[in-house]
């Protein structure tokens, strides 16, 4: 099993449930870095002001929902582009795939060049990069370059939502960072779902580059916001350029340099982690939950407007909402939930407190409501059965059931 970060034997109350986070800035500042004290730090995390820890909330919240936005808003628009670059929709549903497997290798650069320049940098370049590549899209003159800048975006996606939740961790105590994270994740389930929605009204009134000046325009607003409010926070990860220790103030030389940095990017640290078989099988569940999630979202199109005679992208990307608001729910019951179920165990444990206390949250959703929305989803399509209604109340249930299963897991991989 892999450490549990969030143990602590001796917590007789809710309020010493606090993991103890080490103030780096006890290090003399003649062996400080100086790039950490070119930029805006705090010394603790916890003891932020409730309106800043708020403002970091939505600012990572809202890059989850650039990024995902992203990944889904040219669903409707598949038709209009395949006709402009003379390709099929089925090729443009390749590309999109694409950039899904890329953002699950997002990990392998921006976890290391976080640890080489510190959080706050490294999430600020990917914003930056997440920027750019809209840009270049939107101004895409054929197809190579559409997907040049599609895939380049992809390698920025799931780094907004590790170190999101990783900066949440840092500034909310444990007993209420499963609702922190609730919230977080409405930024990530609102994406997908209002994504087709609202490229659905764009493609319909206007270009399909639209979408992505939009994409620009949200991503620049939260750039904006994270320069200004985003500070770095003290953690656990080291800087790898400027550990030398402190009984050694010799500086590294360049090769030394150059071994620690491509030291940083070795894959294995990452994936040396799925040796933990409670990582592994949340990692995998957490797989098997995105696939259903994107099985909903890639069916509209396809399924529902031959199955209801749908002629519009206008039309079928309305459809989103139910499953989207079902996100929404799920998100924000899931984390109060998860919090809750932490805080009676804290209690049946006499203020012993553990990870995995918060997995329990979930188990009703994973076996019961999402299982059950899912076959009434499926079977409905497939036999023409329930006209248009239950489908959609059977996917808002399954968005219900798939949200209320995530916090949980995603919390507890934030901590292990």
């Amino acid at each position: 099993m892999a450490p549990d970060l969030e143990s602590n034997p001796t917590l007789p109350k809710e309020a010493n449930t606090q993991t103890p986070i080490i103030d780096h800035n006890d290090t003399p500042k003649s062996q400080q870095p100086s790039i950490i004290n070119e930029k805006p730090t705090v010394t603790r995390g916890y003891d932020l002001p409730f309106w800043h820890k708020s403002i970091i909330l939505f600012i990572v919240s809202w890059m989850t929902l650039a990024v995902t936005f992203n990944s889904t808003s040219l669903l409707p628009a598949t038709p209009e582009i395949a006709t402009r670059f003379n390709t099929t929709e089925e090729i443009l549903n390749v590309i999109n795939a694409g950039v899904l497997l890329a953002m699950g290798f997002s990990s392998l650069i921006w976890g290391p060049m976080s640890r080489l320049v510190g959080r706050r940098i490294s999430y600020n370049i990917a914003v930056l990069v997440l920027c750019g590549c809209s840009a270049g899209t939107a101004a895409a003159i054929n197809l190579p370059m559409f997907t040049a800048f599609r895939i380049l975006g992809g390698l920025t996606g799931t780094s907004f939502m590790v170190m999101g939740q990783t900066i949440l961790a840092d500034i909310y105590e444990p007993v209420v960072r499963g609702t922190a994270v609730g919230f977080f994740m409405v930024g990530t389930v609102a994406g997908p779902a209002i994504g087709p929605c609202f490229g659905g009204i764009i493609v319909t009134f206007a270009s399909w580059r639209i979408i992505f000046w939009v994409q620009v325009a949200m991503t620049g607003f939260g750039l904006i916001l994270s320069l200004i409010f985003v500070p770095e926070i003290p953690s656990a990860d080291a800087k790898i350029i400027t550990t030398a220790t402190t009984t050694n103030t010799t500086p590294p030389t360049m090769k030394e340099t150059t071994l620690r940095i491509l030291a940083a990017f070795n894959p294995i640290h990452i994936v040396r982690l799925f040796i933990y078989p409670n990582i592994f099988l949340a990692c995998l569940t957490c797989g098997f939950l995105s696939t259903f999630q994107y099985a909903i979202l890639t069916s509209a199109r396809s399924i529902f407007n031959p199955r209801f005679h749908l002629t519009t992208a206008l039309v079928s990307g309305l459809f989103y909402l139910a499953p989207g608001a079902g996100f929404l729910v799920g998100s924000i019951l899931g984390g109060r939930l998860s919090d809750r179920t932490v805080r009676n165990y804290i209690k049946k444990r006499n203020g012993t407190r553990l990870p995995q206390d918060r997995l329990n949250s979930g188990l009703g959703t994973l076996f019961f409501v999402l299982p059950a929305a899912a076959l009434v989803y499926g079977w409905t399509l497939q036999e023409e059965k329930g006209g248009m209604v239950v489908p959609i109340i059977a996917a808002f249930f399954g968005g219900v059931g798939l949200m209320g299963t995530f916090n949980g897991l995603n919390t507890y991989a934030a901590v292990c």
